[in-house]
């Protein structure tokens, strides 16, 4: 990767975005779990969230070397070496979309720690662009209608709100539920 240097020969940022390896499995836990405790607050109770980094790492790893698709993809950030945030695109899975043209970012989170740094505007773009270069015209992303922060930087990133939305079931039992609204934006 080329060190990038800001005007007058400043330090090198030394940021970049990759596809995962499967190597990158227990650091891709590791930011979930420090990530779900602030996505999910005032959602879950803390004790329910998953603490395990190992076990969430395990899962990890045989998603990134058996994908259940050729699309399903896994890219991460990186500050140097270290994975400070990740991505998932594939096929959009709803059955209104169309499974060839519509592709979806399922997931775009980052170290609560390393926000406002850029990070969260290289995913995106490179999320787009693999979506782009996996042929999908379209893009759709599920948001928390509650998360001003993740729509704002959607919709600032030219994405906008398509009508659908839905209600998850976070537990099982139908007393913890979140309200959904689906983003878009036309790619390639």
């Amino acid at each position: 990767m080329s060190h990038s240097h800001g005007p007058g020969g400043g330090p090198s940022a030394d940021v970049s975005v990759r596809v995962a390896w499967a190597d990158d499995a227990a650091a891709i836990a590791e930011v979930q779990l420090r990530a779900w405790p602030v996505l999910y607050a005032g959602l879950l109770p803390a004790e329910v969230l998953p603490t395990d980094v190992a076990a969430v790492a395990a899962q990890w790893r045989e998603v990134l070397a058996r994908p259940a698709d050729a699309r399903n993809r896994v890219l991460v950030a990186l500050e140097r070496n270290r994975v400070v945030g990740f991505a998932l695109t594939s096929a959009a899975a709803d059955p209104d979309c169309d499974p060839v043209a519509d592709g979806e970012l399922s997931e775009l989170t980052l170290d609560p720690t390393e926000r406002g740094k850029g990070h969260g505007s290289r995913l995106l773009q490179a999320a787009v662009d693999t979506l782009s270069a996996d042929r999908f015209t379209r893009a759709v992303s599920w948001v928390n209608a509650a998360d001003d922060a993740l729509r704002t930087f959607l919709t600032d990133a030219g994405w906008a709100p398509d009508t659908a939305h839905r209600e998850l079931d976070l537990d099982g039992t139908g007393s913890t539920t979140v309200k959904q609204v689906r983003l878009h934006t036309a790619i390639g």
